[in-house]
This record gives C-alpha cells, structure tokens and sequence, in this order.
C-alpha cells in the first residue's frame, strides 16, 4: 500500500465501527458535537477517496444494556433500549455529514420507517454502490449481541473487505498502555490470539465471525487526526488482526 490510490482499490469498501464513547468527547456522558463533526470529517475524507463506507456506532454514551441489566433492570430490555441509544447516535452522525455534503443512510434492525429505513441488505448495498454512506443502527435487532457483533455481521453481509475498528489507543497492546508504560503493540494478531490472550479487540462473538469470514479488523486510534485516511494511504500506526 505505497500510495493512496493503490490502497484505495484494494479497499474499496470498508466498516468503519466506533464505540458510542466515542462521540462524548470530553464529556461523561452523551453527544459533543464538535467530536462529532471532527469524526464525519474523518469519514468524508475516506468518501472522497472513492471507498464505499459502512458504520456502525456503539450506544454507550447513552445506555449501555449491560450496565441497565447489572443494575437489575431485565437484560432484554436494557439491551433493546441500547440499541434505541445506537439509533440516536447514528442520527447525529448522519446529520453532521450531510452538514458535509456526504449523502448517508440510517438503516436500523429495528423499523421505525418515520426516522430511518429498515435493513434490507440489497437496498443498503445499492446505497453503498451509489457512494451514500450506510449507518447500520439498532445493532442485530436482537438482544445479547454487542454492537461489535452488528459491525461484523453487517460487514459481512455488506462484502466489505475490512473492519475499522477506532479507538483510544493506535491498536492492540498485549496490556492497556494507560496504565502499563511498558505495554508492547502488536503490528499484527491472529483471531485465535485475541480470544486466548482476551486482548479486548471485540467480543468474542465478534472475533469467531469474522474468523470465520477471514475479514481482517484494523484497530487504529479515532483520536490521532487524519488516522483512518492515513491507514488507507498506507501510512499510520495500527494493528492488524487476521488469520
């Protein structure tokens, strides 16, 4: 991947997933939106590449269903209201790219036609094919599954040839480099690696499918300015989870 071209057609469609924390900035709890528009920039600068982008953004900013259920409230609702906090998420999301000029679609597991257009897989790809950016909302639309799991399904179903997943540090350290100033990066890691050393990329569920689907994550920080074209182009600190 020496230039940007090159690396644009070897990945011309890709899941960009972040956490709902994400777009809290330095807030605890909800939307901050310059952290928003500062993440749609982000996403317009890979459009304008020519890549075909998914998204899937977590709802923890809001509510998180297995904080609700610790807290005694029954799993499956706490999860659905979750889900709801993702569709919210994926709202701001898109009204900060279209601020942009980026056409973008919600497209929720859960029907709520008056906000947003239900999943129908080869409805979201044409979206795809017609260079609109696709925010798959609601996770699943089932309980028990993460908003990680959701990413790689619909990736998946999307063909996507890679997962972005954004975070707070520039990829997979075997301890949290926060607290461990003697934390060592992995450039690459194996699926089978995460799940046996627990590394925390995504849930184990998450893992075995893409595993299972040979779909590569790419685990980058969302906080490192020009990070996800950077990595695209070639260029950048990440790691690289695969077979």
């Amino acid at each position: 991947m020496s230039d940007t071209a090159g690396a644009a057609v070897r990945y011309s469609r890709v899941m960009l997933k972040i956490s709902g924390e994400a777009l809290m900035g330095d807030q605890g709890y909800g939307l901050h939106p310059p952290t928003v528009n500062r993440i749609a920039e982000e996403v317009k600068s890979v459009r304008d590449m020519g890549v075909e982008i998914c998204m899937v953004i977590g709802g923890g900013n809001i509510f998180r269903g297995l904080q609700g259920s610790a807290q005694g409230m029954e799993r499956t609702t706490a999860d659905y209201m979750g889900m709801l906090a993702t569709v919210m998420n994926a709202l701001a999301m898109q009204s900060a790219l279209e601020a942009m000029g980026v056409f973008t679609r919600v497209i929720s597991a859960i029907p709520m036609d008056q906000v947003c257009e239900p999943y129908i897989r080869r409805r979201a790809v044409r979206h795809l094919e017609k260079k609109r950016v696709c925010i798959f909302a609601a996770g699943t639309g089932n309980p028990y599954f993460t908003t990680d799991t959701a990413a790689t399904l619909r990736a998946s179903e999307m063909a996507c040839q890679a997962i972005f997943k954004g975070t707070k540090v520039d990829g997979v350290y075997d301890k949290d480099p926060k607290k461990h100033p003697d934390a060592r990066r992995y450039d690459h890691v194996t699926y089978d690696e995460v799940l046996e050393k627990h590394l925390g990329v995504m849930d184990a569920t998450a893992i075995a499918l893409a595993r299972d689907n040979d779909l590569p994550i790419i685990v980058f920080s969302l906080d490192e300015p020009g990070g996800f074209r950077g990595i695209l182009a070639g260029q950048g600190t990440y790691t690289r989870v695969q077979g």
